[in-house]
Order: structure tokens, then sequence, then C-alpha cells
């Protein structure tokens, strides 16, 4: 299985690459304690800025860009992470996700997450980051994360998750639904079905 997570922090080091590598080792984790195997692989879209701007410019992505893009719709799970910038996602990570095609996750499992500096904002998992993946026919697991400056390093209490809990729990969500979703087909599984169908063939 591949598993990729995007992370539009904007710094180094990153809270949001943080968020994004925790997310992304827990759902690798979850999937191999069932037996599946699983490549991960964490895209930066700082050091895809430029790419970006050009591609929404000209149309035509870089090779760089052109990779990320095909690692992204090509991933059997996504998971997405982005700073809060204005009560919303970063201009960065949308400027992104405008040049995925509005097809290419359809059905995809994928788990939003974002960080800011006050747990104020945490609403924008829900009122910008799901309808954005719900337009795009994505499968949104239900338990989105995010990361305040005071969550990192804290265990919770008796009436709220810490970070650390709800990790566990949105990535367990996403490995069930990467590990419920039916492989896709490639060209190869295509030629093996007609060499089957041909091989059934009897000639009388």
């Amino acid at each position: 299985m591949k598993l990729v997570a995007v992370s539009a922090g904007l710094s180094t080091p990153s809270s949001t690459r943080l968020l994004a590598d925790r997310l992304a080792e827990s759902a690798r984790g979850e999937l191999a304690a069932h037996g599946h195997e699983v490549d991960t692989e964490v895209i930066e879209l700082r050091e895809l800025a430029v790419a970006v701007a050009n591609n929404l410019v000209t149309g035509f992505p870089p090779p760089q860009l052109a990779t990320a893009i095909d690692a992204v719709t090509g991933a059997h799970g996504l998971i997405a992470v982005t700073p809060v910038f204005t009560a919303s996602y970063s201009g960065l990570f949308k400027s992104f996700f405008d040049l995925i095609d509005p097809d290419a996750l359809t059905g995809k499992p994928v788990l939003i997450g974002a960080t800011g500096g006050t747990a104020r904002h945490s609403l924008v998992l829900e009122h910008a980051l799901r309808p954005l993946f719900a337009y795009l026919r994505a499968a949104v697991v239900p338990t989105a994360v995010y990361a305040a400056s005071e969550d990192w390093g804290s265990g919770g209490d008796e009436y709220t998750e810490g970070l650390p809990a709800r990790v566990r729990r949105a990535a367990g969500e996403l490995a069930a639904l990467m590990a419920a979703r039916p492989a896709e087909k490639t060209p190869e599984d295509d030629i093996t079905a007609l060499e089957r169908q041909l091989s059934d063939l009897r000639f009388d």
C-alpha cells in the first residue's frame, strides 16, 4: 500500500510537518499490525511553492511537481495537513489541490489535519478542509486532527482527549478505510484478466 502525507508548513522545523509525520507513522503502524505492507511518503509543499505558481500561470507542471501530483493521485490513502492562515487553509495548500484533477481523489481515504497558534481556529477543519475534500469526492475519515501550540506535550484530561489519542483514533480510521478499499486495477491486471478469458475459451 502507498500512503502519502501532504504538509503545507512553511517553516523549518514545522509543527505542520510534525503532525503529518505523526499521523503517517500511526496509520502505518495500524496497517502493519494487520499484515499490510505500507510505503509512506511526505510531500513538503514549501519545496514546491515556485513550481505550483508556475503551473497556475503556464498550465504545465514542472517535473518535480508532476511527480508529487502523481504520488497523491496514485496513493491508497492521503493525509493532508495545513497551517491555519486567516481562519482557513493556507494559499499554498489550496493552490496545490487546485492542480489535482477533480475526479482523481474520488473515493480515496483522506485524513485531514491542521495546526495553529490557538485552539480557537480548530473549526477550520470542518468549515474549510472537509468541504474542500467533499467537493473532490474523497472519503474523509470522521476524526480530523487539529494541533494548537498548547497541544504538543499535552495528554488531555478526564474531559478531553490529548493530541496523541486523537492522532491514534484518526489514523486508525484511515487505516481501516485503506484496508477495506478494493485494490485499484492496473494495466497488468487487465492483461491478466484477458489471458484468463482466452484460456477459458473452448474451440470445438
